[in-house]
């Protein structure tokens, strides 16, 4: 069993998934960050210096001074500022994501137009269709030079 766990384990594709997975969640981290600390606070400041990460609901009639202070106590709070940071993260990550596919795509695309080799020729003097490294023209006999 063992044995068996470590090709399971081993396989290429359950490898690269991992590799994927691994910089997968440090890419969220980055785009996390970008979102909270370089994103927000100029749509913050240019929205009369709104911190979306400290706007909440809360849902027990008390007051609370500030989100920390509502979830410290155990009220019930509804986040719609983390919300708006979140939504951001993921469409920044989906726009990412998007570019990179697109980018592969267009190389696969190219990839696939690009012509293949050709593997015939005209005659130059009846213009029949003969192999390209054919000497003489099986429809003319005509005698070809050699490129």
């Amino acid at each position: 069993m063992l044995k068996e766990f470590k090709d399971f384990a081993m396989r290429g594709n359950v490898v690269d998934m991992a590799v994927g997975i691994i910089i997968g969640a440090a890419f969220g981290k980055i785009v996390s960050s970008l979102v909270k600390d370089i994103i927000m606070p100029p749509i913050g400041l240019l929205m009369g210096g709104v911190n979306f990460s400290k706007l909440f609901i809360n849902l027990t009639g008390q007051s609370y001074e500030t989100l920390a202070a509502a979830q410290e106590a155990g009220a019930a709070t509804i986040n719609y500022g983390v919300f708006i940071n979140t939504v951001l993260d993921f469409l920044i990550v989906a726009f990412a994501i998007f570019m990179v596919i697109r980018q592969m795509n267009q190389m696969k695309r190219q990839e696939e137009v690009a012509p293949a080799e050709s593997t015939t020729k005209d005659c130059p003097h009846c213009l029949s269709t003969i192999p390209i490294k054919a000497t003489r023209c099986g429809h003319c006999t005509a005698e070809l030079a050699s490129a």
